[in-house]
């Protein structure tokens, strides 16, 4: 079966349904990420605060406890396997476009290395191994962005005929 041009040869109103699909998907992600936001994780110090807690600092201005075991295991579980299936419905319309192949392969596999890194390193933060809010930060700067490449791909994609 040729997966590659496939997207093209959509009738339009599979082609639209797919494009309300991709708008949708990424009005959910960027939501997330503006909830990361409101947290203050979406910079070193405060994603440290955020799992960890700054109970020993009497001068914050907010007291922020450190996550139990029970609330960040929910937290790891319900995001890896929400992003793993983000990432595997925009892949799978990756891979029927036109792009090129490694382009392609990059951008269906990459995310998930980043979801890895990302709570995988969120868990080792919260175990105390504070320099993974780096690996963190940068993975989850490289998801982003692989999401947005991926997205705006598959809606330029949608515009070509086959």
């Amino acid at each position: 079966m040729k997966f590659h041009g496939l997207i093209h040869t959509f009738p339009k109103h599979i082609k639209i349904f797919i494009a309300a699909f991709v708008l949708v998907l990424s009005v959910g992600y960027f939501t997330g990420l503006m909830f990361v936001n409101q947290t203050d994780s979406s910079n070193p110090e405060g994603m440290e605060v955020n799992y960890l807690g700054n109970e020993e600092n009497e001068d914050a201005e907010v007291m922020v406890f450190k996550k139990g075991e029970r609330e960040m295991l929910t937290i790891l579980h319900t995001h890896v396997l929400s992003i793993s299936f983000i990432f595997f419905l925009l892949g799978g319309l990756v891979s029927i476009t036109s792009l090129p192949t490694k382009l392609k392969s990059f951008l269906m596999i990459e995310p998930f290395i980043s979801i890895i890194l990302t709570f995988g390193g969120i868990y080792f933060l919260w175990k105390d191994i504070t320099w993974m809010k780096y690996v963190v930060m940068i993975s989850g700067v490289v998801m982003t962005i692989v999401f947005i490449i991926s997205a705006g791909a598959v809606l330029l994609q949608l515009s070509k005929k086959s």
